[in-house]
């Protein structure tokens, strides 16, 4: 087992950062009349790895840390909402979706486990 010095060691900041790798390509993608949504998908998964790294930061205290990544659950869901929305709506194509899905869905028991080890 490796020691982690920061949170760039994290696989829950890792992954989480290459969700939003993937979110922002495609978020370039959408039709410009849907701005408002396109702003909200790019900071509800920018939000996932800010809070990971935010509570690391804070991690003396274990209840800021647990509630920073309880905030990047909570962006978690709300990305998963509004790319559902996007797919929905046909404002993105099923392989899209499916590939964001996939990574999103790699993020969940990352930030579990995270949560829980605090």
């Amino acid at each position: 087992m490796s020691i982690i010095g920061s949170y760039r060691d994290l696989d829950a900041w890792a992954v989480s950062m290459d969700l939003v790798d993937q979110v922002l390509r495609n978020a370039k993608r959408l039709p410009r009349e849907e701005f408002e949504l396109r702003t909200q998908i790019k900071r509800a998964a920018i939000s996932i790895p800010a809070n990971v790294a935010e509570g690391w930061c804070r991690k003396d205290r274990r209840q800021a840390y647990q509630n920073h990544i309880s905030i990047a659950m909570g962006s978690r869901g709300e990305l998963d909402t509004e790319l559902e929305i996007c797919f929905r709506n046909g404002l993105i194509r099923r392989e899209e979706s499916q590939d964001l899905m996939r990574q999103l869905d790699r993020t969940r028991p990352l930030l579990v486990r995270l949560y829980e080890s605090i």
